[in-house]
């Protein structure tokens, strides 16, 4: 983690501002604006783009993804531009904070992997560009989005280590843990062998 130098005051302002830019529920809104129904009813009822994709509309689904990843990476890249890299790393916390407990939907959102990637992207690029490789390398062999995104968050801090981004591992081994805790359904369903592949209804 950088050295903290800005005021505590300027600090918790970009936090609030990051959880709420991070809580607008991409998956929610465009489904709605597209009139494909409340993404909460439909398959896992989760808020990303996975489950957006489940609709049957890729365009929506690849729209969600786009912006869930963006509010991340400007919640970081703001924040660093006006305040420092302690304020960027802080940002991308309460940004992937606020898509996992959005308080516009009873603090019950999605799982966070696409706003992880972007926040990881904007933090660093090449540990971001890393990790989404991983994603897709692991979706690719497998046609699971969930393993695909344990993969990539499992091997996150790795890539941190290895492309001398020592200064971000903290916060992306905390990140990794939360995504690993908001995954537990998809553990069980994955070593039960039930978890479903890309694109499946359910």
């Amino acid at each position: 983690m950088p050295e903290i130098t800005s005021s505590p005051m300027l600090l918790g302002l970009v936090a609030v501002l990051a959880y709420l830019l991070g809580s607008v529920p991409f998956g929610v809104v465009i489904t709605r604006a597209m009139g494909l129904g409340d993404l909460r009813s439909i398959g896992s009822g989760n808020i990303g783009a996975t489950n957006v994709l489940r609709t049957g509309n890729k365009g929506a689904a690849l729209a969600t993804l786009i912006l869930d990843a963006a509010k991340g990476g400007i919640a970081v890249l703001i924040a660093r531009y006006a305040v420092g890299e302690d304020a960027a790393q802080l940002a991308a916390a309460a940004a992937f904070l606020g898509h996992l407990f959005p308080v516009w939907l009873g603090f019950k959102g999605g799982k966070g992997v696409a706003t992880f990637l972007g926040t990881l992207l904007a933090l660093a690029w090449p540990v971001g560009l890393a990790a989404c490789a991983t994603w897709a390398v692991s979706a690719a062999i497998w046609r699971i989005s969930s393993l695909a995104a344990l993969m990539a968050a499992a091997l996150s801090g790795l890539w941190c280590f290895v492309l001398n981004e020592g200064h971000m591992l903290l916060l992306v081994l905390i990140l990794t843990v939360l995504i690993y805790i908001k995954h537990w359904p998809n553990l069980q369903r994955l070593k039960a062998g039930t978890e479903p592949k890309i694109g499946a209804k359910k």
